[in-house]
């Protein structure tokens, strides 16, 4: 009888002993900065609704202090280290009841505070930096809009067809006319599938720089077989550009020995949007003449007096113009013409008589 109570004592010691280590735990707050967090519009808003954080999709949260027992901190310390911490939050304005359109204020650490927030971990949170954020709610309406076909650098690409033409989407209200449009960008890969066979692609709208909203269906592409695509053009009347360095500008002349075939005609293969672009080229063709053009002698010396300056061969770079090079819609049909040409040297009083240097780079 004695045995029994001495072990109920005991064990009513520990509990007791217990219930104290686990209520000064619990006394013993710490608080943990978290930097770099990020509050982004959950995906799963309203479609008609477009809502930002001061015109942005998602923002950083610089800093953001937490509060919690020492234990729950150290948790939340491992989670870190381990690199297992959520650090982007979502904001739904329906949990929040702000979908009545205009600006709403958000104080952030009350929002992290909630069931959406740190509530999970078992912590509070003191303070965010920053800490209040306008919700800004418009309410877009249902449009038909038209649906065009860019390439990775947003040029607009020649289409065979797109099915349908058009597609539903949500856009802001007083958008109209012109502006009543979703995109559909394709890689280069795409392009290609997209000259085989058609290419299934889900057009997006663009509401502001960086956000856009899906429309409400898919959209199949064709683009133009390539040799549909391209046709063959010759360029005429051909403009040559000289781009000579400022250390020969003054110093050297160029003499052309084939001007006849350097300035005779051009063989393309182009699109007629390339084709118009390049013959509108201020330069259809570019001679580049090197530093070490002037040295381009046997005996690196000035030719003696009476004796011919050696000739000098060099292919001519085809001033194509650059949009329409990315795009692969112009191309050479030819061989390049290779430009004969001798530098001689000239005196302060004789300018150089070669035509100007371009005013862009030329492309090749």
């Amino acid at each position: 009888m004695m045995k029994r109570r001495r072990l109920r004592k005991i064990a009513a010691t520990l509990v007791f002993t217990t219930l104290i280590w686990v209520f000064a735990d619990l006394a013993l707050d710490e608080e943990l900065t978290v930097s770099n967090l990020k509050l982004s519009v959950a995906k799963s808003v309203n479609p008609a609704l477009w809502v930002t954080f001061s015109g942005q999709s998602a923002v950083t949260l610089e800093k953001v202090v937490l509060k919690g027992s020492a234990r729950r901190i150290a948790e939340v310390r491992q989670r870190i280290n381990a690199g297992r911490f959520i650090r982007e939050f979502y904001f739904d304005p329906e949990h929040e009841k702000m979908t009545a359109p205009g600006d709403h204020p958000l104080n952030v650490a009350e929002f992290l505070k909630g069931p959406d927030g740190v509530q999970q971990l078992g912590l509070t949170v003191v303070s965010a930096e920053p800490n209040l954020l306008t919700v800004g709610i418009v309410e877009l309406q249902k449009k038909q809009v038209a649906v065009r076909c860019l390439d990775d650098n947003q040029n607009p690409l020649r289409v065979a067809s797109i099915e349908p033409a058009q597609v539903e989407a949500f856009v802001p209200a007083e958008r109209g006319g012109a502006a009543l449009e979703a995109r559909v960008t394709l890689s280069k890969r795409e392009i290609e599938q997209a000259r085989l066979a058609p290419i299934e692609k889900t057009p997006v709208v663009e509401l502001a720089p960086g956000q856009t909203r899906e429309a409400a269906s898919s959209v199949k592409i064709t683009l133009p077989k390539e040799q549909e695509r391209l046709q063959e053009y010759l360029v005429t009347s051909v403009r040559l550009g000289v781009s000579l360095s400022a250390n020969l500008e003054g110093k050297y002349k160029v003499e052309l020995v084939n001007p006849e075939v350097v300035m005779g005609s051009v063989a393309i293969r182009a699109t007629p949007e390339a084709k118009r672009a390049y013959e509108n080229m201020r330069y259809h063709v570019i001679l580049e003449i090197d530093d070490s053009d002037k040295d381009n002698r046997p005996d690196k010396s000035s030719p003696a007096a009476g004796e011919p300056v050696p000739e000098i061969r060099r292919d001519l770079i085809y001033n194509f113009p650059p949009e329409f090079l990315r795009k692969d819609e112009i191309t050479l049909n030819q061989s390049p013409v290779q430009a004969r040409f001798r530098l001689t040297p000239t005196t302060a009083e004789t300018p150089a008589g070669v035509p100007a240097p371009p005013t862009q780079p030329a492309q090749n």
